[in-house]
């Protein structure tokens, strides 16, 4: 069920992506345009502000109650954006249908913080985020089933409905909110719950982190499928493409959903650093040589293993970084969530649109934002006093 809510971000995104041709014939956009990545960026940033409210709100009235609002929001937004008769109107609508997604992101974190804690906590997410990644793999190929039999609207209309599905589902969830926990919903209590998210080191430099991140997400999402159709002139294998890649996401939260209990959660980010390092190197190197257009099957594998890092590295920073803050997981969940989409938007969105016919955009900003977020990774941890290579255990002489 958490992993259904969660889902309503990636499949307003991913279920349309194979309509983004039919969308830049509908509006005049262009062949070829880079101007549909703003269908993607304008979402995340109605993400973000949506969960500025929708924080406060969960821990106020319970995450029941905030879902069904945000469920409400999310369909409004989607219905208007199968409607509306302009590119424009469809990017204030997207926004409108991203604060709605922000509230079940909002909701299904605080569910998970409420129940769980440090790494049972990541292991959690991971679990979550491995069904959840049956979206990126299968709505491609729905959209495509969509669009094929009805106009391209029919994906929007399709979210819609899944919205409304998730949400009778949840009327046999039990309200996790704690009464001891809620807060007032006053902004001078809202406003000193967020400052003390932002004033816990810990927090804020993993949010910090996880800024760049996302940034690299949102800078592939939004610019995946022009590089698919102009780069590499693979169109039509677009959803296998998209699902393909994917895969890698879900193999790797199933495999940290294992071994992050046993390691913890710092071991399992220093690995997954160790390995991040030399793939994008590599992944730098290729497209140098190929002035942008590498080959094929190197470099999407080589994408895919990249990204496969990254599932190693998001869901456990966010478990860290919510683990003081516990005892205002709606607000923290919010705050936290609202920095790292926006920010993440922002950033990837610009290296999105710059894409064109070449891949070499997406691996710059991959290399830079990757390389920024190591660092606010290890300047966390020198904080803590945690060392990138751990010292060995001295052995005492019995004697």
């Amino acid at each position: 069920m958490i992993s259904s809510m969660m889902a309503f971000t990636a499949l307003a995104i991913d279920l349309m992506l194979p309509a983004f041709d039919d969308i830049r014939v509908s509006f005049d956009l262009g062949t070829g345009s880079s101007e549909t990545a703003r269908i993607v960026t304008v979402f995340f940033l109605g993400m973000a502000i949506g969960q500025l409210f929708f924080g406060p709100l969960a821990d106020r009235f319970g995450r029941k109650r905030t879902l069904y609002v945000s469920v409400a929001v999310y369909t409004f937004g989607a219905v208007v954006a199968a409607l509306v008769p302009s590119f424009g109107m469809m990017l204030v609508s997207r926004f409108v249908w991203g604060v709605g997604a922000a509230g079940a992101r909002v909701v299904a974190v605080a569910i998970v913080r409420d129940r769980f804690e440090g790494v049972v906590m990541a292991k959690a997410m991971s679990q979550i985020m491995a069904v959840f990644v049956i979206v990126p793999i299968a709505a491609p190929l729905l959209g495509a089933a969509i669009i094929t039999v009805a106009p391209w609207r029919a994906t929007f209309w399709a979210c819609g409905l899944f919205a409304l599905v998730v949400s009778v589902w949840s009327l046999r969830l039990r309200e996790t909110l704690e009464p001891a926990n809620r807060r007032e919903l006053r902004p001078r209590l809202i406003a000193s719950g967020y400052w003390e998210v932002a004033r816990t080191p810990v927090t804020f430099g993993y949010t910090v982190a996880t800024i760049f991140i996302q940034a690299v997400f949102t800078s592939y999402i939004a610019s995946v499928e022009l590089i698919v159709a102009e780069v590499y002139d693979r169109d039509a294998q677009f959803p296998y493409i998209f699902g393909g890649v994917a895969l890698f996401f879900g193999a790797a939260a199933l495999i940290n959903g294992r071994v992050v209990e046993n390691l913890g959660i710092n071991t399992v980010v220093r690995r997954a650093l160790v390995t991040l390092m030399p793939l994008l190197a590599l992944l730098a190197f290729i497209t140098a040589v190929s002035d942008g257009r590498p080959n094929f099957w190197l470099f999407m594998p080589l994408l895919g293993l990249t990204f496969a890092m990254f599932m190693f590295l998001m869901p456990n920073l966010n478990s860290a970084a919510m683990e003081p803050v516990g005892h205002i997981a709606g607000s923290a969940s919010a705050l936290t969530g609202s920095v790292r989409i926006a920010g993440g938007a922002l950033l990837g969105g610009l290296f999105a649109e710059a894409v064109d016919n070449t891949v070499t955009p997406l691996v710059i900003g991959a290399v830079a934002m990757t390389s920024i977020a190591i660092v606010c990774i290890l300047s966390v941890w020198r904080r803590q006093g945690i060392e990138f290579v751990p010292r060995p255990i001295p052995v005492v002489d019995p004697a």
